[in-house]
């Protein structure tokens, strides 16, 4: 499926449900965490920092760069999972490890997503979108057709061949 704008992105919206969800925990926890507003402000802005380097890749328009801002936000998002370990111990927090696990599960699974979609783009022969014009879109088009051309016809002989030997009795 190609997307035309960010926010149809399912790695974006995600990234954005998960950090409502944060921003939900962090005012929630608002007294445990006043001893450490940096850690608030940090884990914010790391949540934060993953939807927003998935928007700016996209926008960029070259798979080069796509690939570079999923791994940042990749990145951001291993630095909130690390941020919620450590609030997991701190004193206090014993009664909001639920909480904490589903969070480390959300941003587990953005973070999965990313790496299944970097490893796509990586494998992939398109530059971006930077890079397309009418000749180059027609190559990509006439060459996806041939693939699936050649698909269809080895689908077509494998079944052919399925009958043969039912029809022989092997």
């Amino acid at each position: 499926m190609t997307y035309k704008r960010f926010e149809d992105l399912p790695a974006w919206k995600a990234a954005v449900k998960f950090l409502l969800e944060l921003y939900t925990f962090s005012d929630e926890c608002e007294q445990l965490l006043r001893r450490r507003s940096d850690l608030r402000s940090q884990f914010e802005r790391a949540a934060l920092s993953i939807s927003n380097n998935i928007a700016e890749g996209f926008e960029r328009g070259t798979t080069s760069e796509l690939v570079t801002f999923l791994y940042i936000a990749r990145g951001s998002a291993g630095e909130v999972r690390s941020m919620l370990c450590v609030v997991e111990l701190l004193p206090g927090f014993d009664n909001l490890k639920s909480q904490i696990s589903d969070l480390k599960l959300q941003v587990e699974a953005i973070s999965r997503q990313l790496r299944a979609w970097l490893e796509k783009l990586q494998n992939s022969d398109i530059k971006g979108q930077r890079y397309l014009n009418d000749d180059s879109r027609r190559e990509y088009l006439r060459q996806r057709e041939a693939e699936r051309i050649a698909q269809d016809r080895k689908e077509f002989m494998d079944e052919i061949r399925r009958i043969v030997v039912e029809s022989r009795g092997f």
